[in-house]
Formats: structure tokens, sequence, C-alpha cells
């Protein structure tokens, strides 16, 4: 009897002694699913720093275990309802993945409005869903909303003007992309990127457009030797995304572990996103410049007679979506209000 009152009084005596097992039982484990390999800028450079940062900022509570290459099953396109089902806690995803589901953000996709740099369309995306797109995503919670750099046509035969887009077969991320290469005269196939490799070795399609940084991770400098640059601001596309986490999941952090993930969200994490493209996209380039490859740029006369022939795309997204012409209008002022300085 004696014995027990010791150890139990010590127990109670020394409540340090018992810290760490709450700490413990704090700990939280969110998985991330996404679509790309573990070698892709994207990985290597945002979502894998993104989770340290927070795994940092946590003081260790919080880990973020990173699924690349759709490893824990399913399809890019089936994503975004992996994080609304709560299949996985977060992933990163293209809302055009699932066309039309998400019509808002596509003003942003449209031809002609986005700006070349991803430092400006980070921060006019994250603006445009805090202000406008919170019902359209009401579904998850978002972590953070963006788009990318100005991105490229990569093909197997040059392309320099709209003549030499006739009848070419070319992968689009979205919806709004494909209709912009369709009234350029190309053929639009639309197919998520892990499947681009196969589909250009076996002629089912001719190329693709991504942004730079993407090229690497699916080797398509080696699979078509053809990369055409639309100069200037607005440029001819760019896709979104969204890091969002599952709802219920993030609801049911301790408020502690919700501050950390908070502070790692909105402009910050579109900030950290932004800085891939930007800074990957001139080392890809140089990589294929290396390799011989052809880099055309388009000249400006060109540019004009590509934005004149696309603006049918915007005006019909504009008569289709409620309140289009207001949408498109608050999309360019913040790309205007981001852009203000940056070449």
């Amino acid at each position: 009897m004696m014995n027990r009152r010791v150890v139990l009084g010590s127990a109670l005596g020394a409540p340090a002694l018992l810290r760490p097992m709450a700490a413990r039982a704090q700990e939280v484990t969110l998985r991330l699913h996404h679509f790309l390999p573990a070698v892709s800028n994207v990985h290597r450079h945002f979502l894998q720093p993104w989770a340290q940062k927070v795994g940092t900022e946590s003081g260790g509570r919080v880990r973020v275990q990173i699924f690349p290459s759709m490893q824990l099953g399913g399809a890019p396109p089936q994503l975004f309802d992996q994080a609304k089902d709560g299949v996985v806690d977060i992933v990163w995803t293209l809302p055009g993945n699932t066309p039309g589901r998400f019509p808002k953000i596509e003003v942003f996709e449209l031809p002609f409005v986005a700006h070349k740099r991803a430092a400006v369309n980070v921060k006019a995306v994250q603006e445009f869903y805090e202000t406008t797109l919170r019902e359209e995503f009401r579904d998850v919670h978002p972590i953070c909303v963006w788009g990318h750099d100005g991105g490229l046509i990569h093909s197997n035969r040059p392309v320099r003007t709209m003549e030499d887009m006739r009848g070419l077969k070319l992968r689009f991320p979205t919806r709004q992309n494909g209709e912009a290469l369709r009234a350029l005269g190309a053929a639009p196939i639309g197919m998520p990127i892990p499947q681009v490799p196969e589909a250009i070795s076996q002629g089912a399609i001719d190329g693709a457009i991504v942004p730079w940084e993407v090229v690497p991770s699916i080797r398509l400098h080696e699979l078509v030797r053809n990369h055409t640059e639309i100069p200037g601001s607005p440029t001819l596309y760019i896709a979104t995304f969204i890091l969002a986490m599952n709802k219920a999941k993030y609801e049911g952090l301790s408020p502690e572990v919700k501050r950390v993930i908070d502070a790692s969200s909105g402009q910050v994490a579109a900030e950290m996103a932004g800085k891939v493209w930007d800074e990957q996209g001139p080392v890809v380039l140089e990589m294929v410049r290396r390799r011989n490859n052809t880099l055309i740029t388009l000249a400006e006369d060109e540019v004009q007679r590509w934005r004149r022939t696309t603006q049918p795309v915007v005006d019909n997204w504009v008569n289709a979506t409620p309140g289009g012409g207001a949408l498109l209008e608050q999309a360019r002022a913040l790309v205007t209000k981001f852009g203000q300085g940056v070449a």
C-alpha cells in the first residue's frame, strides 16, 4: 500500500513528466496526394518545402506525408473528390481536371487574360478566391489557390504562325485552354499530364501545352523538339491549381495546429508556389537550349492575330457564365494590380 501511495504521489507531484505524452497525443499526420512524380519541380520546390514549413512551425506536432504519382490510388480527375470525401487529407490538383465544375475560376484560363509571370498570377488568383470563389470551393478547405506562368506550345513540328497550328493534336489542361486551341485551328485533346509521354510516343498527340516547369517531369523535351513561346502579357493561357484539405479534417484540428496551417495558407502558400514556376522555368529553358531543340518566339503581329482569333472564346464564356462580364473585369483588374512593375 505504501509503495502504491509513493508512486501515485510522485506522478501527481511531477506533471512535467506527463507533458511529453500529452504532446505526442496532439501529433497529426496529414496525407497529401498529387499526380506528378517525386522528381517534379512542384513536388521538390513547393510541396516538400511547404510540408517542412508546417512541420517546423508546429514544433514537430504536424507531419505532412506526401504521396506523388497517384500512389494512393485513383486518377488525377478524382483528386478533388478524394479531399472532399476524406479519402486523403490534402490534395494538389487542377480545378480544370473536372471541366465545368468550377466555372468562375476559368476566367483566368481564358486566352489573353493572365500575366506571363507566376508571381502575378498566384496573387491575383488567390485574392480572387478570397473575394469571389469561396462558395465555388465550399466542399473543401482551400489552403491556397493560384495560377502558373504563361505556358508554351511544345510540338513535333514548329509553330510560327496560326497556319502551323492547323490540325495539330495538342494536349490541353483545362476546358478554356482547349477552346483557345480549337479557335486557332488545332485539334485539342484533353488528358491528365501523366498520360502525355505515352500519347506522344504512340502518335495519339503531336505535343502539349504546358509551362516550362513541368517539362522535365514528363520528358517532354525528349519527345518533341519544338517549343513556341507566346511573348508578353497578357499571355495565351495559364492553368489554375488548388491545394485543398478535407473540411472535416481541418475543423477537427486543435486550435494550435489550425494556427500553424493558417499561417502557411493563403498568399503565403501561393507565393511559395509561384516561385517554382518563375525560378525553375529559366532553368528548364536553358536545359532545353543545350539540347539544341528549336526555340520559337511568336512575332508581335502574330500574337495580335492570335488574340483577335481567340476573342470569341472569351465572349462565349462571358455570355455563358452568370456575371461573366464582371468576373472578367475583376480578374483583369487583379492582374493589373499585381502586375505593376513586374516585367
